[in-house]
């Protein structure tokens, strides 16, 4: 089956968040919105239609976690990454950033140091912080437009560290970590009994000819000190059902993890949460392939508007994800003056760099997942706005 990607799907009045959120945060509704980490294609037909199968029956009551949600998963992390896990390795959480907060909650106390590498995703930063952990910065170089990891600082920064928290892929700037540099991270956060929580909910977004490596998957070590949260909400453009799960294969982080959630009743899901994840697994495969085919056109178009007609903007280009992360910094811009350029001139909504730490700014991420023409409009307005 052929998807239509150029489908222009109007999204106002549905209480999107990138859309009509807008005007309360911009104050003003005349801004192209690229900004939240969704799509704007249209969810894929056979998880709507297993959405509309489940609302035949005229009660949406209390749903459990079925057989065909354990074996979709397992299926689909062993056929996409050879990784084999086990049923009993999984349990459901609402959300990645919520399960990023339980596993702070479980595993720390109010005082105890966490790990981030900035510039990355936003609630890192915000969500220890608001749960009263102490925050430090193991800051990612970017050499030759792509971020790296500075593995002699890493092992100092990581030490006395409770948790280390990994984007992978990373977010926003797109680097798909190698298997090598995985395993020096498991190597050391192991010697040092730091727990890694191995965020890849942008797995499934990697572009050719990349491959995403599992974070527990490339030793016995990875294994032992992680714990991974995955979910297809960014991949199958599902996020609104705050579908996601834990993989835990070390016996005691998972059995202290899974009482953590029974005890609040934290793991119980909703009426969508199981039978979407396993629609979207059993049946995606054409379609996630399809639609990464459509992006990385997208992020070629980007790239090449750029250098031909705005030298002075560079880009990360992404090995994962629909995320572009925008160098302005040529344009010698205060940090003021380059958000006035993008909303006030360009007339776009797109998520300030500074957010995800200082180490962003200057720059803005934009939201590839759009029809061509959207992008393309974009990139118009950005050079009507710099002349």
């Amino acid at each position: 089956m052929q998807y239509n990607f150029d489908e222009i799907i109007d999204r106002r009045g549905t209480d999107a968040l990138k859309i009509d959120a807008v005007p309360n945060i911009w104050g003003r509704d005349n801004l192209l919105p690229l900004w939240v980490a969704d799509m704007d294609f249209a969810t894929p037909p056979f998880i709507i239609d297993e959405l509309r199968r489940r609302l035949d029956h005229e009660i949406l009551g209390y749903t459990m976690r079925t057989p065909r949600w354990f074996s979709s998963i397992v299926a689909w992390q062993q056929s996409r990454y050879g990784w084999e896990i086990k049923p009993e390795w999984l349990n459901f959480v609402p959300g990645i950033v919520p399960g990023i907060a339980f596993v702070i909650s479980c595993f720390t106390e109010p005082g105890d140091t966490i790990l981030i590498q900035p510039p990355v995703y936003h609630p890192y930063i915000h969500v220890p912080q608001n749960l009263g952990r102490t925050l430090k910065e193991n800051t990612l170089d970017l050499v030759d437009g792509q971020y790296h990891i500075d593995f002699e600082r890493f092992e100092r920064d990581v030490r006395g560290c409770k948790l280390f928290l990994l984007c992978h892929p990373h977010n926003p700037g797109g680097r798909v970590w190698t298997e090598s540099e995985l395993l020096r991270i498991a190597e050391i956060c192991h010697r040092q009994g730091v727990i890694v929580v191995s965020d890849e909910i942008h797995a499934d977004l990697t572009l050719p000819p990349y491959h995403h490596v599992p974070f527990a998957k490339v030793s016995a070590e990875a294994a032992e000190c992680s714990i991974t949260l995955m979910s297809p909400s960014k991949a199958f453009n599902m996020a609104g059902l705050t579908s996601s799960y834990s993989i835990i294969s070390n016996e005691e982080l998972r059995a202290r993890f899974h009482r953590h959630l029974d005890n609040s009743e934290l793991n119980l899901g909703h009426a969508f949460a199981f039978n979407s994840v396993a629609a979207a697994y059993s049946h995606g495969t054409e379609w996630l392939d399809q639609m990464l085919s459509y992006v990385q056109g997208n992020i070629d178009y980007i790239g090449q508007f750029l250098s031909e007609e705005l030298p002075q903007v560079g880009m990360i280009r992404p090995q994962a994800s629909y995320l572009v992360f925008l160098d302005f910094r040529k344009l010698g811009l205060t940090h003021d003056a380059l958000n006035e350029l993008i909303v006030d001139r360009a007339h776009l909504a797109l998520n300030d760099g500074a957010m995800f730490g200082k180490e962003g700014d200057g720059f803005m991420r934009l939201n590839a997942a759009s029809p061509r023409s959207i992008i393309a409009e974009a990139m118009r307005r950005l050079k009507e706005a710099i002349g």
